[in-house]
């Protein structure tokens, strides 16, 4: 009986001891800080610094990641209804932090001076950078010359852009907006473009837009040189 009563003892003893000192039986586990690894090899790696501090959400990171850079443009078109050239120049997608919100700058002149248009826009993409459809409603300004007959306004639409492949090698954008909506100096403009890369930081695209007044309809045929920074 003596015995039994000491073993019990033992076993409550053992058990307290383990209630108070929860870590005392278990496995130790490693951080980022007990790797074994030089200090050459962590000082040298932002990735492995980055997951010292803290584990990232990679699919986070990918969805908010833009899939689509800011680029900058520098065209030559050809205007059909008065058979002229001119030249085109444009920055594309400046993103504004880390929202949705970027803005964009275009000028666009013929040689022989008979056409000129020029304005800014703001676009708001709806799904999350990283995707590869997204929608972004379209607002900004427009000023259009044609022929000492010009349209000054609002420039309100609609952008839907198709990332064939993440970072700007190939793209297909597709804009429908109209300047000064609602007036008798309306200009609706529908604007295709096809990009792709021929280097890291160069693309080529092609650019279709159709520009339609009350009075008129003109297409305009562009071939682009972009930089991306």
């Amino acid at each position: 009986m003596k015995g039994l009563l000491s073993a019990l003892c033992f076993g409550v003893g053992v058990n307290l001891i383990l209630t108070a000192t929860p870590g005392l039986c278990d496995t130790p586990s490693r951080s980022a800080q007990d790797l074994d690894l030089s200090p050459e090899i962590l000082k040298n790696s932002p990735v492995l610094q980055r997951w010292r501090r803290q584990v990232p959400n990679v699919l986070e990171d990918i969805r908010n990641d833009p899939s689509f850079p800011t680029k900058i443009r520098l065209g030559y078109s050809y205007f059909s209804s008065e058979q002229a050239f001119g030249v085109n120049v444009s920055v594309q997608d400046v993103f504004i932090g880390r929202t949705g919100l970027t803005v964009s700058g275009e000028y666009q002149a013929t040689f022989n001076g008979q056409r000129e248009a020029y304005g800014a826009d703001l676009h708001y993409y709806l799904r999350p950078l990283g995707s590869y459809i997204n929608i972004a409603p379209v607002l900004g300004y427009r000023h259009l010359e044609i022929n000492n007959d010009s349209t000054d306004g609002v420039n309100l639409g609609a952008k839907l852009l198709l990332v064939l492949s993440r970072g700007g090698a190939a793209d297909i954008s597709l804009t429908q907006s109209w300047i000064a909506p609602g007036t008798g100096e309306e200009v609706g403009l529908t604007t295709i473009s096809v990009g792709y890369a021929i280097t890291h930081h160069l693309r080529i695209p092609t650019e279709i837009q159709q520009q339609n007044t009350k009075q008129d309809k003109d297409t305009r045929l562009g071939m682009i040189l972009e930089w991306i920074p």
